[in-house]
């Protein structure tokens, strides 16, 4: 009956650490003096910046996100997308992040991805002191060598202004 007891506390005591509130987070943006807000678009161009930081990565986002940044990159005036392929959920103390991303041919895909996670985790807590609880990767395509021929040949190349 003991016995009984106690599974039934470590039960409660683990479920009710799971399901932790966020208010009970420690947060250096929530303090006695005040609360400072971090907007998404913050979130999103820092872990942009920092996915495509890493050796392997080739682009950010899907192939209607990277044509729609190629036309606007040629408007006079235009600036570069950095938050392209990045999508946030962003709560008061914690963040969610969602990369897709098209990497170069011969990479590892697993080292990749876990030097994203690392690299973006690092930049977000430390650019905005937001936790982030998860960076996941959605490998849209591979970048084979011989495209930038292509790209070459046909006058898109992305680096034309």
């Amino acid at each position: 009956m003991a016995e009984n007891t106690t599974q039934n506390q470590n039960r409660n005591a683990q479920g009710e650490q799971a399901t932790k509130p966020t208010q009970d987070i420690k947060s250096p943006l929530v303090t006695e003096h005040g609360v400072t807000t971090v907007e998404e678009t913050v979130v999103q161009k820092l872990a942009g910046i920092a996915a495509r930081e890493v050796p392997g990565v080739y682009a950010m986002g899907n192939a209607a996100r990277r044509t729609f940044d190629a036309i606007s990159e040629r408007i006079p005036g235009s600036k570069t997308q950095v938050s392209g392929g990045v999508s946030v959920e962003k709560g008061e103390k914690q963040t969610a992040i969602d990369l897709t991303i098209i990497i170069e041919y011969g990479a590892a895909v697993v080292d990749v991805a876990e030097q994203i996670r690392g690299n973006v985790t690092r930049a977000v807590e430390h650019g905005t002191g937001l936790e982030v609880v998860e960076v996941n990767i959605t490998v849209a395509d591979v970048h084979l060598p011989e495209e930038d021929n292509e790209d070459e040949g046909s006058g898109t190349d992305k680096d034309l202004a």
